[in-house]
This record gives C-alpha cells, sequence and structure tokens, in this order.
C-alpha cells in the first residue's frame, strides 16, 4: 500500500511537471535536505574532509553544497523518469563516442561497461539502450517494496535496457549465446563482506573496491570500456567512453579494477560535486588478511 501511495500520489504527479517547475522544486528540496534536515551532512564532510586533506573548511563547504544542489536536481530528474519521452531523454543524455562499441559488435563480440554513480545515472539507464548497436543490460538490486521496485525496473527498461540480477545474467547469457551485449557494471559502491574486495588507495583512503566487472569481464573474455557521465548544464549530459582493455584475459590481475577505479577517482577530483558523497563509502576496513594492492602506473595503463 506504501508503495502505491508514493509512486500514485508523489512520484508520478511530480514526474508530470516541466523541467522549469521540477528545478524550482529543487531548490526548495535543497534548502529543506541540506539546509534543515541536514541529510547524512556529517557523513558528506567527513568524506570529503578524508579524500581531500589539502583542501581548505571554504573549498569543503564549497564542494558540499554543490554536492547537495547536484543531488536535488538528479532526485527530481530521476522523478521526470517516470514518465519523460523517449526522444527528450536522448536529447538531455547524449553518448558522445558509441562508436567505442561498434567495432567489437562487427566482430561478434559483448562487451563489459564500468562505471560510478557520477553525474545522472538514471538518465543514462534510459538512453544507453538507443544509442549502441548492442543490447544493454545493466545489474540490479532489488528493492525492498515490491510496488517500487516494479515501478522502477519498468521505468528504467522502457526505451530498451534489460535489467537483470547477477544471477539472470549468467542465465540469459548462456540462453541466447547470438545476442550481444553491453553488461553495466556500477563498481563504487562498498562490496559486502560476502562479496570479493580488491583493495587499493582510492581519494587518499584505503579502500575495498568490488572485484566483480573484472572477474565477470575475464571469466567471459569480453572488452571492458569505462563511461563518464559529464554535466554539460542543468538536466543536460553526455557520456564519454573509454576503452580499457580488448584483452581482458591477457591483463594482469586488478589491471581492469584499478583502471576503472582511477578513472573515476581523476573524474571526481576534477568535478567532486557530481559524486554520491552521501554514500558510506568506507565503512568497510582492511583486515589483517587484506593485502593493499601496489598501485598500477595510471599514464603507463592507458597505453595498454
Amino acid at each position: 500500500m506504501i508503495g502505491y501511495i508514493l509512486y500514485y500520489v508523489l512520484i508520478l504527479p511530480i514526474s508530470w511537471l516541466p523541467f522549469k517547475a521540477l528545478y524550482a522544486l529543487s531548490d526548495v528540496l535543497y534548502f529543506l535536505v541540506y539546509r534543515v534536515f541536514k541529510y547524512r551532512k556529517n557523513v558528506v564532510n567527513t568524506n570529503l574532509k578524508r579524500s581531500f586533506l589539502t583542501y581548505s573548511e571554504n573549498k569543503i563547504q564549497e564542494i558540499e553544497e554543490g554536492f547537495y544542489h547536484h543531488l536535488c536536481d538528479v532526485v527530481v530528474e530521476a522523478f521526470k523518469g517516470f514518465s519523460i519521452a523517449e526522444k527528450e531523454a536522448m536529447e538531455r543524455m547524449q553518448i558522445m563516442n558509441p562508436e567505442v562499441f561498434d567495432g567489437f559488435f562487427d566482430q561478434g563480440r559483448s562487451v563489459v561497461m564500468v562505471g560510478g554513480h557520477y553525474n545522472n545515472w538514471e538518465l543514462f539507464a534510459l538512453a544507453i539502450d538507443a544509442r549502441i548497436k548492442h543490447q544493454a543490460v545493466a545489474l540490479y538490486t532489488n528493492l525492498q517494496n515490491k510496488v517500487m521496485d516494479q515501478k522502477v525496473r519498468s521505468s528504467r527498461s522502457k526505451y530498451g535496457l534489460r535489467m537483470l540480477s547477477i544471477h539472470q545474467i549468467r542465465e540469459a547469457l548462456a540462453q541466447n549465446q547470438d545476442e550481444l551485449t553491453v553488461t553495466i557494471f556500477g563498481s563504487d559502491q562498498s562490496p559486502s563482506k560476502k562479496q570479493r574486495a580488491y583493495w587499493m588507495n582510492f581519494l587518499n583512503q584505503e579502500t575495498a573496491v568490488q572485484f566483480g566487472a573484472e572477474k565477470f569481464a575475464k571469466e567471459y573474455n569480453m572488452p571492458v570500456v569505462y563511461g563518464v557521465i559529464h554535466k554539460v548544464r542543468r538536466g543536460f549530459y553526455e557520456v564519454h567512453c573509454q576503452l580499457i582493455t580488448a584483452q581482458p584475459n591477457e591483463t594482469p590481475f586488478g589491471y581492469i579494477t584499478q583502471m576503472h577505479t582511477q578513472l573515476l577517482e581523476k573524474a571526481i577530483i576534477d568535478k567532486p560535486q557530481y559524486w554520491l558523497w552521501s554514500h558510506k563509502r568506507w565503512k568497510r576496513t582492511r583486515g589483517a588478511d587484506d593485502v593493499l594492492n601496489e598501485p598500477i602506473s595510471f599514464d603507463k595503463a592507458l597505453q595498454h
């Protein structure tokens, strides 16, 4: 019942508003979330200070305010995603170099695409499938509320994206061996204790990084492409893709994981306000048996 009320009384009516009204709502939401309720402000502030050790208090506050403005924009843009027309979604989320995937499609190879929660990943979900020749597939974790789970999956997949769990993707690959896919991993969330973690330095902190994208790419011998979303202006984004490796099984252990993590780190350092700082990214600490991997030279790696 709560899911139905939330969707039909709040989310759907808001999604029908024009963008001008949505951004006015976002400005109000910013005041409430940041100034009044101070949503996860301690988490955001701590994450920023630990990531940018040399930044002044004023600089940290500037990034913090920018983050909350952007977060509220992403929230209202996500609401809009429930009713946005396909043409408008494509105009607002441009895939700038889809040709990165084309050669692999012509070779009959599926691809792994990896990125992070940087800028607007919800709008990306709506636009990606129509822009590439492969079938776009995103790995998905079910929401607790079954109604909202169904509505979110339906919204994200309405313009071609296929939403699957990690178990479903393996089954789909086995059953449809002739279908060429781009399987999308969001790899900047903290892995659970059950998940295999690759430990490395990320934003000046020892960080457990999800190893799933590298493991999957090597298991199926899929090229790996990193994708980053850049904000052009309010409500408009561009996705830039970069090949990490065409031959994953020829790369040393950890190479793929370090490369996509370093590329994300570079984007965050450049425009830090666009990353999801409210996430408790560093809640997991390294144990005595966990190896902190030596960094791979970024410039050298890009020549691989």
